[in-house]
């Protein structure tokens, strides 16, 4: 399974890695919350001494809640940051962090991809939303540096997801009122087991740690 480090081919990385092992679980925001629908700030000060903890933090809660990627704002703070991890349809693994992150698409060019989805700050709940097939993300690592992530299909469902969340939209924004009311009215259903199933998982990384 091959394994991409913002975008650049890297080692195979275990499951539970570093920064999961180091970080401090943080409650996530729900839809409705303030934070949730408005820009996150831009970072202008980087350093892993300054973000370091937050991004350790926001994996370790990612796993918990076994998303795919986390945005700051889903954990309570301004800021454009996001997290992920994945494995794509190839098997192929992407890890990364993204600070001011920007998304290009070309829906006309590429077309759009069928699917379904979720996000962990509306629990229980998904519904069918298409995307566009191909993305590419610009950012900066946290000491600052550009980099750029091609991608497509799975991966490029995320980072879309991800970078919108941090100019204040949730998924849910993007469907039909009759299709939002439903997301919402099966997370007000399911919301009590997944949070319990996160409570499961938070004891189980206590255990592997």
């Amino acid at each position: 399974m091959p394994t991409y480090l913002q975008g650049r081919p890297s080692r195979r990385l275990p499951e539970l890695t570093d920064e999961v092992r180091r970080g401090t679980p943080r409650r996530i925001t729900e839809y409705g919350e303030e934070i949730l629908h408005r820009p996150c700030r831009p970072v202008t000060e980087f350093g892993a001494a300054r973000w370091g903890g937050l991004i350790d933090d926001m994996f370790t809660t990612m796993w918990i809640a076994e998303g795919c990627g986390l945005a700051a704002n889903q954990v309570d703070v301004d800021a454009q940051l996001f997290v992920y991890d994945l494995t794509d349809g190839n098997g192929d693994r992407h890890l990364g962090h993204a600070f001011n992150p920007r998304i290009e698409t070309s829906p006309t060019l590429f077309g759009t991809q069928p699917g379904t989805e979720g996000c962990l700050s509306v629990p229980g709940a998904n519904a069918p939303l298409p995307r566009p097939t191909r993305a590419t993300l610009h950012a900066f690592d946290v000491e600052g540096r550009p980099f750029t992530v091609d991608s497509s299909g799975y991966l490029a469902r995320c980072l879309i997801h991800e970078t919108q969340h941090l100019a204040g939209t949730v998924y849910v924004d993007h469907l039909s009122p009759t299709a939002h009311t439903q997301a919402l009215t099966h997370s007000t259903l399911n919301r009590p087991q997944v949070l319990t199933h996160r409570t499961n998982r938070q004891q189980l990384l206590t255990k592997l740690n």
